[in-house]
């Protein structure tokens, strides 16, 4: 299909914030409770529709109760001053994974969340230690079915949409197998990320994941989704990388896909902020014709829900 297809179609722009970028990489990475709030606002206002983020520096091993605590106080000075924001966290800690997606329940609870996730497979999560070879402590991400089911039925609890992170082609096999079964949720957006060459740790070079950003790799996996005939919409991100400086950015908007940036993904020249790599991401949309959805838009796209009274709580 050509570009002009989609040039009506509004491009959903999720801005990840922070992570495992820390202040070392890039000193703007917010990485407190008012720093989030503060990023997170001005992306939206710039032209995000979704906002991911990580817990305040440290805060990854705290009980869920704790966890949501601080994940809330973020989350309701952000919908206050942009209601219509879509937002959602990422996994916490646990030996399973109902505690690992324990903080979810609390903050649906309160009605802050549209958007839950499930990662739809397993990889080594690795990066390249002093002499350029894999680190050996990197380590094993691990979700098996049974984990995943959990996620989607928190989801579908929750009526939330769910965020589904491809981290190799064996991911988007598993969340299709869900989809044909017809129990990925409404909401469910598919996220390919891209190994940049720096990996998801953006830490040496040359030890990462996955498929690398390039047009035949963006093919590989679009050609997955239409052998399946699924239609679900999509985004790129590049992991260690700048998805700019890539042919996928680009090439996703003239195929109808979206834009996912942010300093969790970004390791590339100079140091930008989020607001920055937000507004690269709508300039792109501009050079190619095609709008930006505020989050509203986005959210109707999405099919999601509205927010319960009690995000005003």
């Amino acid at each position: 299909m050509s570009a002009s297809a989609f040039a009506a179609l509004p491009v959903i722009i999720e801005t990840a914030i922070n992570g495992a970028t820390q202040p070392a990489r890039n000193p703007h990475v917010p990485v407190t409770v008012e720093a989030i709030t503060r990023d997170a606002i001005a992306c939206l206002r710039a032209g995000a529709a979704i906002v991911h983020t990580h817990a305040p520096l440290g805060d990854f091993g705290l009980p869920p109760e704790q966890a949501a605590a601080r994940y809330f106080e973020s989350y309701r000075a952000i919908l206050a001053a942009e209601p219509d924001a879509l937002l959602y966290p990422t996994i916490g800690g646990g030996s399973t994974m109902s505690e690992r997606l324990a903080h979810i329940d609390i903050l649906a609870g309160a009605g802050v969340l549209r958007i839950g996730l499930m990662d739809p497979g397993s990889m080594i999560l690795g990066w390249a230690g002093a002499d350029g070879a894999p680190s050996h402590d990197s380590f094993l991400y691990i979700n098996t079915f049974a984990d995943m089911e959990t996620a989607l039925a928190q989801a579908t609890r929750h009526r939330l949409g769910i965020s589904l992170a491809i981290y190799e082609p064996g991911f988007l096999r598993n969340a299709l197998v869900y989809w044909r079964l017809g129990r990925l949720p409404p909401g469910a957006m598919i996220k390919f990320y891209f190994g940049g060459d720096a990996g998801y740790f953006g830490s040496g070079q040359g030890v990462s994941f996955g498929l690398p950003p390039t047009a035949k790799a963006l093919d590989a996996y679009l050609e997955m989704l239409q052998l399946a005939g699924c239609e679900l919409p999509w985004s790129v991100a590049v992991m260690g990388g700048d998805l700019f400086e890539t042919p996928v950015a680009r090439l996703a908007l003239e195929r109808g896909g979206h834009l996912h940036t942010g300093l969790e993904d970004h390791l590339g020249s100079g140091q930008p902020d989020n607001v920055e790599l937000t507004r690269r991401a709508v300039q792109l949309c501009n050079e190619v014709g095609r709008p930006v959805a505020t989050a509203a838009q986005a959210a109707l796209m999405l099919e999601l829900p509205r927010i319960t009274a009690a995000a005003s709580g």
